[in-house]
C-alpha cells in the first residue's frame, strides 16, 4: 500500500514534469507495485484528468505536494518554517487572532506566478489562503494552519495613467502607497480611510471612504480588474469584457478569482478640509443626534464623510466620543459637520491639507490586540441609537473583568446618495441597496476572542428591537462583520443567485470555494 509520502512524491514528480507556467495535466501515470487507498486514488484521478471536478486532498498531503512543486519552480519565493522570514510573514496581520502556521508561504512577484500557484493548488488538491493587506481580522480569513499561504505582498506595482484618469494598483499595495503616488499629481481616489488598509480586501468587499456620499463606494470606482481564475487562466473584467465578472467583483469578495491588478478612477482633489473633535460623556446624546442628522442630510452637493465612534474605558469609566471628519475642498471648518461643531468639545482641530498628509497620520494598531468585530444596520434614529448605546455601555460594565478590554461603539453612516453611483452607472454592484434610504452601521469592536458570544447576544437582541420599530436593514458590511455573521444573507436573493451562477461559470472546479475557504463565501449552489 502506498503511503502518503509516496503519494506526495508521485504528485510532485508529476508537477516537475511540466512547465511551471503551463499547467497541462498528463493523461496517465504508471505505478509500480503497491496500491493506493480509495481517497488517494480519487486524488490522483483528479490530478491527472481534472478539467471538470476537483478533489480536496488531506491537508498535509495537499500542502506538501503544493509546497514541493512551488519550491522546485520558485525556491527563492517560497518560505517554510525553517526560513528566516517565515515568522514575520506568518504574523504579518493586524489582528493577533489571524496568526496561524501555514505549511509554506508563497510570495509571487508577478501575475503569471499567481496563476501558476493556483494551478498547482488545483492539481494537488491543496487547501490555501490568500493575503492582500491582512486586515480582515478573524482566524482563517486570510491565513491557514497547515495549508499554503499565498501572500501577495510583492505585487505592489503602481502606475498613474498618462491622462491622469486612473491609477493601477497591485493587490499587495496599501492605500497609503496609492495616495502617495497620486499626491504629486494633485489627485485623490476613493479608497481606505486608514493608511495601512490593503487595496485588495477593501475593493472586493465594498469600501468605505470619507467621500462616499458623492463618489460612491470604493468598489464603484474600479474600472477594470485583472483576474486569475481557478484554472490558472488570466482574464480582464471591465465594462466591456467579462461584464458579469466585473459586476460580481464589486462586493462579492474572494469567490471568483484572485485580482492581480485594480484600475481605479482618480479624482482631481488636491486639498481636503479636516476636523478632529473629541467630547466628554455629557455630549453623548447630542453627539448621537448629530450623527443621525448627518446620515440623513449628507447629500452629494458637498463630498464629506467621517469616522464616528465612542470609546469606553471599562476600568476608569471614561467615555470619549470622537469625530474624524473630511470634506472636499478648502472650506474650514468644514460646514458639513456644523452639528458636531456646536457641541462643547474637549478638543477641536480644523485644518486644510493634502489628502496624503491626512492619511499619513491615521494607522491601525498592528499585532497589539485580539479583535472581535460585529455590527448591525439601522435607519438613522437618534433616540434608538442612544438606547442601544446605553445598553452597550451597561453590558460592557458586566464584562469589565476581561483582560485588555478596549470596547468601542462605532457608527458608520451610509448616506443614500452613496448608493446612487452604482444605481446610475450602468454596472451596479452586488449590494443591491436602493438610494432612497440612508443607514447607520452600529458596531461593537471588542478585544479578546472570548467576547464573541457577548457581542452576538447584544447585537441580536437590539436587532430584534429595531425590527419591531421598523428601523432595521439586514445589510451586513463584510469589513465590520463578525466571523459568526453571514453578510450575503443581507444581499438581494437574486444577486446572490446571480453571483453563484457567475462563480460556476468562472470557477467550475470550485477552487475558490472548496480549496480556498477563508473569508465570506457564497455557499453551495
Amino acid at each position: 500500500m502506498a503511503s502518503s509520502n509516496e503519494l506526495i512524491k508521485i504528485l510532485t514528480e508529476l508537477g516537475e514534469s511540466r512547465s511551471c507556467v503551463s499547467r497541462s495535466i498528463g493523461k496517465s501515470i504508471s505505478l509500480s507495485g503497491g496500491s493506493l487507498e480509495a481517497d488517494e486514488l480519487s486524488l490522483l484521478a483528479a490530478v491527472v484528468s481534472s478539467t471538470e471536478n476537483i478533489t480536496i486532498a488531506n491537508l498535509s498531503t495537499g500542502s506538501s505536494c503544493a509546497c514541493a512543486q512551488l519550491a522546485s519552480c520558485y525556491g527563492s519565493l517560497l518560505l517554510t518554517s525553517n526560513s528566516t522570514n517565515y515568522t514575520a510573514e506568518a504574523t504579518d496581520y493586524w489582528d493577533v487572532r489571524a496568526d496561524l502556521l501555514p505549511k509554506c508561504i508563497f510570495m509571487p512577484t508577478k501575475a503569471d506566478q499567481v496563476a501558476d500557484a493556483v494551478s498547482v493548488f488545483a492539481s494537488c488538491g491543496a487547501q490555501f489562503a490568500i493575503r492582500g493587506g491582512g486586515h480582515m481580522n478573524f482566524p482563517g480569513s486570510n491565513n491557514i494552519d497547515g495549508g499554503v499561504l499565498l501572500a501577495l505582498n510583492n505585487l505592489t506595482d503602481i502606475k498613474v495613467a498618462s491622462d491622469n484618469a486612473t491609477i493601477e494598483a497591485g493587490p499587495g499595495t496599501r492605500w497609503i502607497d496609492v495616495y502617495t503616488a497620486l499626491s504629486d499629481y494633485g489627485l485623490y481616489c476613493i479608497g481606505g480611510r486608514l493608511k495601512t488598509i490593503g487595496v485588495a480586501g477593501l475593493e472586493l468587499i465594498g469600501g468605505f471612504h470619507y467621500l462616499n456620499n458623492k463618489y460612491g463606494m470604493a468598489m464603484d470606482n474600479v474600472v477594470s480588474y485583472d483576474v486569475v481564475l481557478g484554472n490558472g487562466t488570466q482574464v480582464v473584467a471591465n465594462s466591456t469584457l467579462n461584464r458579469d465578472l466585473f459586476w460580481a467583483l464589486k462586493g462579492g469578495s474572494s469567490n471568483f478569482g484572485i485580482v492581480t491588478k485594480f484600475t481605479i478612477k482618480t479624482l482631481k482633489i488636491p486639498y481636503i478640509s479636516t476636523t478632529i473633535q473629541e467630547f466628554n460623556e455629557s455630549a453623548v446624546p447630542d453627539f448621537i443626534a448629530a450623527t443621525a442628522n448627518l446620515a440623513n442630510n449628507d447629500g452629494p452637493d458637498i463630498a464629506a464623510g467621517s469616522v464616528i465612534s465612542i470609546s469606553y474605558n471599562a476600568t476608569t469609566k471614561v467615555v470619549s466620543p470622537s469625530l474624524l471628519g473630511v470634506q472636499e475642498g478648502t472650506e474650514s471648518p468644514p460646514s458639513r459637520f456644523a452639528n458636531f461643531s456646536v457641541i462643547p468639545s474637549v478638543v477641536t482641530e480644523n485644518n486644510v491639507m493634502r489628502p496624503l498628509e491626512w492619511h499619513s497620520q491615521l494607522d491601525s494598531p498592528f499585532q497589539m490586540f485580539r479583535v472581535q468585530f460585529a455590527h448591525k444596520t439601522i435607519k438613522p434614529d437618534a433616540d434608538q441609537l442612544y438606547s442601544i448605546y446605553k445598553a452597550w455601555k451597561t453590558a460592557v460594565d458586566e464584562i469589565s473583568d476581561v483582560k485588555g478590554l478596549y470596547p468601542t461603539f462605532v457608527m458608520n453612516i451610509l448616506p443614500a446618495s452613496s448608493l446612487s453611483v452604482a444605481k446610475n452607472n450602468g454596472i451596479g454592484n452586488t449590494w443591491g441597496l436602493d438610494d432612497d434610504q440612508s443607514y447607520i452601521r452600529w458596531a461593537n469592536a471588542e478585544d479578546d476572542l472570548r467576547m464573541t458570544n457577548w457581542a452576538r447576544s447584544l447585537l441580536d437582541y437590539w436587532h430584534l428591537e429595531n425590527q419591531a420599530k421598523n428601523l432595521t436593514s439586514e445589510f451586513i458590511y463584510m469589513g465590520d462583520a463578525g466571523d459568526f455573521q453571514y453578510p450575503f444573507a443581507g444581499f438581494p436573493l437574486e444577486n446572490v443567485q446571480r453571483m453563484r451562477e457567475i462563480r460556476s461559470a468562472y470557477d467550475p472546479l470550485g477552487v475558490f470555494s472548496r480549496l480556498n475557504w477563508g473569508g465570506f463565501k457564497l455557499g453551495a449552489n
